[in-house]
């Protein structure tokens, strides 16, 4: 029995703990009718995932991301079919104990694109990037309005206005240093947000984490997965994690991405949106990225200019 997890200190006691989360994921896998395939818990992700067996992925969610849970459902869903890129099916869902939410989905095969991109030739990375353009230009062509009730934030022009008044807080609690918090009401004053009401299905984690792919098949994507954080707005937000973990900065790889997208996007517009992402860690992206920008004009090119 899974005991009620509702704040995250709570979550990072029990969620590691194997001894209390494998013998209720087996007794759900039971319940679902999956019960005695083999079960084996992957590294990766905040909540429990589980394999079960070749053809079933089991996600639970306690309590305090019980809303998570239900977005994954929805979404999942709601795009059954709809991408060029396979995007798991919703095998079962619902609520289980103690205020968990279960979705047992479909499996998609391949592995991983962080881990196999070194051994990705280029011709294979463009081809990819101009996939990706194509999945999430068909993303954001979708009517989003049956999600919205659903999915975060609901008023998107106020969610942007938090997300300014907190943002230089935000990143010095991150540790960012002086030099670039200290340019960031300046550069969100001047920053281009549209004033447009279009709002698209955001995926908002669009990165290579997220991404399979197949060796087998010429390194051809295979799947497009974690929707728990999906949602409705600006089709520039979702850009964010592309510029920085898919294409990562490579202006080439974004040029083939926008291109097969159809539209191009203000490196600026990107900026701001890094600044104000709900999972914004600027000295974080410094790291991983090493740029040689000293201002947030000139970052905006490196990272999110094309060639």
């Amino acid at each position: 029995m899974l005991p009620l997890v509702e704040t995250d200190e709570q979550g990072d006691a029990v969620v590691p703990d194997e001894s209390v989360m494998r013998p209720g994921a087996e007794a759900l896998c039971a319940r679902l009718g999956v019960g005695g395939l083999p079960l084996e818990r992957f590294a990766e992700g905040s909540v429990p995932v589980y394999a079960v067996g070749p053809e079933h992925v089991l996600k639970l969610f306690p309590a305090a991301s019980a809303r998570d849970g239900l977005a994954e459902q929805r979404v999942l869903a709601f795009l059954d079919g709809a991408l060029p890129i396979p995007t798991p099916a919703v095998r079962a869902a619902g609520e289980y104990v103690n205020g968990w939410r279960y979705v047992l989905m479909s499996r998609l095969h391949g592995e991983g694109l962080a881990p196999a991109w070194p051994r990705i030739p280029q011709a294979e990375r463009e081809r990819i990037a101009h996939d990706c353009g194509e999945a999430l230009a068909a993303l954001h062509a979708l009517d989003a309005e049956p999600l919205a009730a659903t999915l975060a934030p609901g008023d998107w022009p106020a969610f942007l206005a938090r997300q300014r008044a907190g943002a230089v807080a935000r990143q010095r609690g991150h540790g960012l240093p002086e030099a670039w918090s200290e340019q960031i009401p300046d550069f969100l004053a001047a920053a281009p947000l549209p004033s447009t009401r279009q709002r698209a299905l955001l995926h908002t984690e669009f990165m290579r984490e997220h991404l399979i792919t197949d060796p087998a098949r010429d390194w051809r994507l295979t799947g497009l997965i974690d929707f728990e954080p999906a949602m409705v707005g600006d089709p520039a937000y979702d850009l964010v994690a592309v510029g920085l973990f898919t294409t990562r900065a490579d202006p080439h790889l974004l040029g083939r991405l926008l291109g097969a997208y159809g539209r191009p996007f203000e490196p600026r517009l990107l900026m701001a949106y890094t600044l104000l992402h709900v999972y914004s860690n600027l000295p974080w992206y410094l790291r991983e990225l090493k740029p040689s920008a000293r201002t947030l004009d000139d970052l905006a090119e490196e990272w999110f200019g094309v060639g």
